[in-house]
């Protein structure tokens, strides 16, 4: 394994074209990498530099003059390059020790050729080395890649990626789950992985309070640099991965320990997504709670065992989500699809539910997963908690095409209580297409609440036809759009610049509009009473008529 695809300033020293060089200052920084040969005979060019590259010049740029050098000195010095070299010969015959002094102090490496060379062939050699070892390193990373994912499937796979790793690396690996021992490779006494759980421990923690993120972190103790990797998805960190270096980490551990994280992070998801289908399975019932099949508490505590107890004085939310996949997420076998598709975003909301301290119990309907979310953290607001909820899971599953309606009951507290919960959450989501909304709470819909209440879809009939008959009756023969503009008029308390603004007409069309109104429900429409009249019988026709946009 080839970690050294980069060059370090004695590595360049000993090749072929720097056999009659000599290293006239900064012994200290010989150990910088060389990422890169730029030839510059120029006095400004900072802006030219990234870091990092070796720098051959003939001295055009300074000559002799030494404030010109000092100028053209601390741009190397502040741009973080690797050495610089020095061509005698036309413009130098030679070093002035206070340039030497100058580098020496600063710590970069001062490299003179006494004789003319060709920069040409330096650039080629340095750069043709670089890249081959660079696609050799990233051959052998692929190589790894695999072997990591192909451990991933067997039955120890985690260990098996995490001692290729050390491997790889030569560094010790510390792996740290989010349930359970840490495992340290190469073994540490008791005493030694102590020491570094204590100096790990507040990194892991701010980093799995801040949420999953792909990007590392460094830790640097007593010489030496920690890289620790978050491993997780779905917005949570399941493992951290750390590897300790005795110097400066290059790109190539940056890789391998990304590309350990993610197969470890595909073994953890495949073992929670069974892990899904078992809780599944074991969480049928609730379906018959919700359901009024289950009618006896007796029931429930041996279907939930010890939890019962804790759970049930909890207060709690049922929420529906309801999901839908475009056409080309579909499967072959709808069914089928759709309860694996279910699962999965099972798992995604089971796994952000408990990082908002919510104690979620999910089942499947069709293409709805029902949640009912028992409230670990009374002190603290649900609601705020639960949007919470939501908009990270409509953030996630947005990236695969899914598109998703929540409705959510009142807050609520007994397992036998759930049911009436449960309808709530249904009623709320059934006014998405009438609200336009992607996420309703059933306390939020004011007087739609009662209206759900009247079971006899002909009472509201008569009564919507008692108060909008006359607007209804005219917007259908005439193809006009008086019923929606006497709701807007009304949600805006009769703020004609609102209103016209709202249905994109002029202010001379909304005034024909609601002198049609008057003509037709009378000049006492926005009498207290007939307008609270009218603004119910609107609701009611909306609760009617869901799909009509108004």
């Amino acid at each position: 394994m080839n970690q050294d695809y980069q060059l370090s300033v004695q590595e360049v020293l000993e090749r072929p074209h720097f056999q009659h060089a000599y290293l006239a200052a900064g012994k200290q920084g010989l150990h910088r990498l060389v990422r890169w040969v730029h030839i510059i005979e120029v006095i400004q060019f900072e802006q030219l530099l990234q870091g990092g590259e070796m720098i051959l010049t003939t001295g055009a740029a300074f000559k002799s003059d030494t404030q010109l050098f000092k100028i053209y000195l601390e741009q190397l010095i502040n741009r973080n390059v690797s050495c610089l070299c020095i061509e005698m010969g036309h413009y130098l015959s030679s070093v002035p020790g206070e340039w030497i002094d100058m580098a020496e102090t600063s710590g970069l490496p001062l490299i003179i050729f006494p004789q003319a060379v060709r920069f040409i062939d330096i650039t080629q050699d340095i750069h043709a080395h670089i890249i081959n070892q660079h696609h050799r390193a990233l051959q052998d990373l692929e190589k790894i890649s695999r072997e990591f994912h192909r451990m991933t499937l067997t039955s120890q796979g985690v260990a098996q990626v995490l001692q290729l790793l050390q491997n790889s690396t030569k560094a010790k690996v510390i792996y740290v789950p989010a349930e359970g021992q840490p495992k340290f490779v190469p073994h540490a006494s008791s005493r030694e992985s102590k020491q570094w759980m204590e100096l790990l421990g507040k990194q892991l923690d701010e980093s799995s309070e801040a949420g999953h993120t792909p990007s590392p972190s460094l830790i640097e103790f007593e010489g030496q640099t920690i890289i620790v990797q978050p491993v997780g998805a779905m917005g949570k960190t399941w493992a951290h991965i750390a590897i300790v270096l005795g110097r400066k980490p290059r790109e190539y551990e940056y890789l391998i320990l990304d590309s350990a994280s993610l197969s470890i992070a595909q073994d953890l998801l495949r073992k929670r997504y069974m892990e899904e289908r078992k809780l599944y399975s074991q969480t049928l019932w609730v379906d018959d709670l919700l359901h009024l099949r289950i009618r006896d508490e007796e029931q429930i505590k041996v279907l939930i065992g010890i939890d019962f107890k804790r759970l049930n004085v909890l207060n709690y939310h049922v929420c529906l989500i309801e999901f839908e996949y475009d056409q080309e997420a579909r499967t072959s076998s709808v069914d089928e699809g759709v309860e694996t598709l279910g699962i999965h975003l099972s798992l995604t909301v089971r796994s952000v539910f408990e990082q908002h301290a919510f104690h979620p119990l999910i089942t499947l309907q069709n293409n709805r997963l029902v949640i009912i979310a028992f409230d670990q953290a009374p002190k603290k607001p649900a609601k705020e908690r639960l949007q919470h909820v939501f908009q990270s899971i409509q953030q996630m599953k947005a990236e695969e095409q899914v598109k998703l309606v929540i409705g959510v009951g009142q807050i609520n507290r007994s397992f036998m209580n759930a049911y009436m919960s449960y309808q709530e959450a249904i009623q709320a989501i059934s006014l998405s297409s009438t609200m336009q909304a992607n996420v309703l709470y059933f306390d939020e819909l004011g007087v739609f609440q009662l209206l759900f209440h009247i079971a006899e879809k002909q009472t509201l009939q008569a009564f919507v036809k008692t108060h909008l008959g006359p607007l209804i009756d005219h917007d259908q023969t005439r193809g006009s759009e008086l019923l929606r503009t006497l709701k807007v008029y009304l949600d805006y308390d009769g703020s004609k610049q609102i209103v016209a603004q709202r249905l994109f007409i002029v202010r001379q069309s909304l005034y024909y509009r609601l002198e049609k109104i008057e003509e037709l429900l009378g000049s006492d429409y926005m009498s207290p009473e007939k307008r609270l009249a009218l603004q119910v019988a609107i609701r009611a026709y909306q609760l009617l008529n869901p799909e009509t946009k108004m």
